[in-house]
């Protein structure tokens, strides 16, 4: 398995041809106490940076963005009623979402950790 973030601050751990998406432990933190995790439908059809889920915090309402192309397998429904899962393990317990890829090759695009790690010190 191998694990990718994107500059909006989702991840993407990538096992085969499927891809659990989540934010970042960075993006749980800065958007402080999660009330409310919108999920797309199971059979959604995204685009590598669209919209695919939003989530509501006491702070803020943010878009989360497909890190990778494909459609939505599944959804994490217990964020449904524990959004408050997000602030307690986003890069675990809290993925949002697995999409089945349409092109693996999109991963090209993404950040590892490391380089993930660097990019948020120049924030």
């Amino acid at each position: 398995m191998s694990i990718y973030f994107t500059k909006e601050h989702e991840w993407a751990k990538v096992s085969g041809n499927l891809a659990l998406v989540g934010i970042s432990e960075h993006a749980a933190h800065e958007l402080g106490d999660v009330t409310f995790v919108e999920l797309p439908p199971v059979g959604k059809q995204v685009k590598q940076g669209e919209v695919v889920a939003a989530i509501e915090s006491v702070k803020a309402a943010s878009d989360i963005y497909a890190p990778l192309s494909g459609k939505v397998v599944r959804v994490n429904s217990v964020l449904d009623e524990a959004p408050e899962q997000v602030n307690e393990s986003p890069e675990q317990a809290a993925w949002m979402l697995e999409i089945e890829l349409g092109d693996p090759a999109e991963t090209g695009s993404l950040m590892s950790k490391e380089q993930y790690d660097a990019y948020l010190k120049t924030l």
